[in-house]
C-alpha cells in the first residue's frame, strides 16, 4: 500500500519486546518525564490481606471527599467483594463494574461513580485505560500478585490525577509465599513511585521477563539460554551491520551523524576494577550501581555519579577509581577503533576491530592513523604489530590504567590536530 510508514507508539509502559526494539536502535523514541502541574507521587504500600486496612482507607478518602477503586480481577467472586464492602463500610454508596455487564449497564455505573453518585467502585481491571476521575485517590488492588507489572502501574496511575495525595495498596500474601518474579514486580511498584518513573519500570520489567522473540508474538524466546549481555551485542552488531551495509540507503540520513564502529571496549588488567562487597554490601544495589555506571557517556554524568556515591556510601575505594578509570578509557579507546585493551605486566596491547571486514578499515579515521603511525611510533614510542589477523597496538612499560587513558588521549589530540576523529 506505502513505500514507506512512519509509525508513532504511544504507551506509559511499553512490554519488553515493543521496549527492546528503541533499545537496539530499530525505533527512535522519547521520554516524557514532566508530569502535569500540580500532580503528586502516589504513595504505594504491599500489604497482606486485613480487613481493618481496607475499612481505614476506604473510610479516610471518604471523609476527605474522595471515592475509591476496589481492584477484584475474578468476576465470579466480585458480587462476594461488594458485599464484604458493603459490611466493612455500611454506609458507603458502593457500585460493581465488569466487563460481562451489558454496554448499556456498565457505562450507566462508570458515569454515575463519575458523577460521584457512589463512593467506592468495586471491578475488574476494566478500568486500566481511558478512565479520567480526579476525584478518585485511593485505589486498592486485590491479588496483585497475579498481575503483570504494566498492568499495575497502568492501574495504579488511574489515581492521582488532581493535585490531592493519592494512595494504592497492593494486597497479596506474604512475600515468602510469593514466586521470585511477583515479589519482584510488588517491590518494583514500591520502590518507583515518583512521577515520571514509568520508563523505570519498564526497564525492570524487561530484567524481569527478558526481551523475547524479535519478530514473533511470543514473549519469551532463545533469551534466557544465552544471556541477555549476548542476546543484546549480537542484536546490535547485526542491526549496525545492516546500517552500514545492506540498508545503507533507507538510513542514509544517518550518514552525517558521527559513525561509532564499536558498540564496546573490553579492557582487561590485573589491576582490580570493582565494587567491593566491603563498600556496598548489598547484591542488588552493587548490580544497580554497575547497570547507572554502564549507562554513564560524559565527564560531567561521572562527577555526578562519583559524588552521589561518595554521598551514600561514603569515601571511594581504590578498586572503584580503578574502574572509573577503565570506563574513561573504553571512551578514548572507542574513538581510536580499539575493541579490546590489554594491560597485563606493564605491556600494553590494543586490538583494533576484529572483524577485517569491517566499515571501519576503510574509513578515514583508520586510514589517518595509518598515514600518521611513523609520527606516533616517535612521539609517543608504540608499534604495530599483526597476530592472528588481529592488527595490535603494542607499548611497553605502561603501569596503569590512568597511564594507558593519557598515552591514548595525547594519541587522539595528535590525529584530531590534523583532521576531527568521529
Amino acid at each position: 500500500m506505502k513505500v514507506n510508514v512512519d509509525t508513532l507508539t504511544l504507551t506509559a509502559t511499553p512490554i519488553p519486546r515493543t521496549l527492546q526494539f528503541s533499545l537496539m536502535g530499530a525505533r527512535d523514541f522519547s521520554i516524557i518525564r514532566t508530569p502535569p502541574p500540580n500532580r503528586q507521587p502516589i504513595h504505594t504500600e504491599s500489604r497482606v490481606w486485613n480487613e481493618e486496612l481496607i475499612k481505614d482507607a476506604i473510610y479516610y478518602e471518604i471523609q476527605r471527599g474522595g471515592q475509591v477503586f476496589f481492584v477484584h480481577n475474578r468476576v465470579k467472586d466480585l458480587p462476594l467483594i461488594t458485599e464484604m464492602i458493603k459490611r466493612l463500610c455500611p454506609d458507603a454508596r458502593v457500585a460493581m463494574a465488569h466487563g460481562q455487564l451489558e454496554s448499556d449497564q456498565l457505562e450507566q455505573i462508570l458515569v454515575g461513580f463519575i458523577e460521584k453518585k457512589y463512593d467506592v467502585l468495586a471491578c475488574t481491571n476494566i478500568i486500566e485505560t481511558g478512565l479520567d476521575i480526579p476525584n478518585a485517590n485511593t485505589i486498592i488492588i486485590n491479588n496483585a500478585h497475579q498481575f503483570g507489572l504494566s498492568d499495575l502501574h497502568q492501574l495504579r496511575g488511574r489515581v492521582g490525577r488532581s493535585n490531592k495525595k493519592a494512595y494504592c495498596y497492593l494486597i497479596s500474601p506474604s512475600f515468602s509465599a510469593l514466586t521470585t518474579d511477583a515479589r519482584k514486580r510488588i517491590q518494583t511498584l514500591e520502590e518507583f513511585s515518583d512521577l515520571g518513573s514509568g520508563f523505570t519500570i519498564a526497564m525492570r520489567d524487561l530484567d524481569i521477563r527478558g526481551a523475547g522473540n524479535m519478530l514473533g508474538a511470543e514473549q519469551s524466546g532463545f533469551i534466557a539460554d544465552i544471556g541477555y549481555e549476548i542476546f543484546q551485542k549480537i542484536l546490535d552488531e547485526a542491526i549496525m551491520e545492516l546500517k552500514n551495509g545492506e540498508f545503507k540507503d533507507v538510513f542514509v540520513h544517518e550518514s552525517n551523524e558521527p559513525t561509532s564502529y564499536i558498540k564496546d571496549v573490553q579492557v582487561d588488567t590485573d589491576n582490580e576494577m570493582l565494587i567491593p562487597d566491603a563498600y556496598i554490601s548489598s547484591i542488588q544495589e552493587r548490580l544497580s550501581m554497575y547497570t547507572e555506571l554502564d549507562s554513564i557517556e560524559t565527564e560531567e554524568e561521572l562527577d555526578a555519579y562519583k559524588e552521589r556515591m561518595k554521598d551514600r556510601f561514603g569515601r571511594i575505594p581504590g578498586q572503584v577509581k580503578e574502574l572509573f578509570e577503565g570506563l574513561q578509557l573504553r571512551w578514548v579507546a572507542r574513538k581510536l577503533g580499539f575493541e579490546k585493551v590489554v594491560l597485563k605486566s606493564n605491556k600494553l596491547r590494543c586490538y583494533f576491530i576484529n572483524n577485517p571486514q569491517s566499515a571501519f578499515y576503510e574509513s578515514s579515521q583508520f586510514q589517518l592513523f595509518m598515514k600518521e603511525l611513523p609520527q606516533l611510533s616517535m612521539y609517543f614510542g608504540i608499534g604495530l604489530k599483526q597476530s592472528n589477523n588481529a592488527l595490535i597496538v603494542v607499548k611497553d612499560h605502561v603501569k596503569s590504567l590512568a597511564d594507558t587513558r593519557n598515552l591514548m588521549q595525547k594519541i587522539l589530540s595528535h590525529l584530531e590536530k590534523i583532521k576531527p576523529v568521529v
